[in-house]
């Protein structure tokens, strides 16, 4: 049963915005979650990446469905990135010492990672046949 709103004030003043001033907000941590991806390595190597292959996308792309597919590739890896490194600064947040479970929550959150790269590249590579092997 969903708790009514005058619990979510005690907790979290936050939880009480709704319409529009919610989705202002709800922007406004979005684009802090980016800038505090962009301050890690990875995200940012994979941001610049981006940058690169978007438009190569389109210009590559001979279907909208293809293009569609070869972005969604390069927009999920970042996704996943910023989820990994979400998971990581949560599970440092608990403590620095060494426990089996933070190693297996940050192994899962890299695989992750691991199998959207294998992903995006899996995809635009056939797609490159496709386009340069006809």
């Amino acid at each position: 049963m969903p708790s009514p709103p005058e619990a979510f004030s005690e907790t979290n003043p936050h939880k009480l915005r709704t319409g529009l001033t919610r989705v202002w907000h709800a922007a406004g941590f979005s684009l802090a979650g980016l800038r505090a991806g962009w301050g890690h390595a990875a995200f940012r190597q994979e941001a610049i990446a981006a940058i690169v292959l978007l438009p190569v996308a389109a210009w590559l792309a001979r279907s909208w469905v293809e293009g569609t597919l070869l972005a969604g590739s390069v927009v999920l890896v970042m996704i996943v990135e910023l989820l990994n490194t979400g998971i990581e600064a949560a599970i440092d947040r608990i403590g620095p010492e060494w426990h089996s479970l933070s190693k297996r929550a940050k192994d899962m959150g890299s695989a992750a990672v691991l199998l959207s790269l294998l992903l995006c590249g899996g995809i635009w590579a056939a797609a490159l046949i496709h386009r340069f092997a006809a």
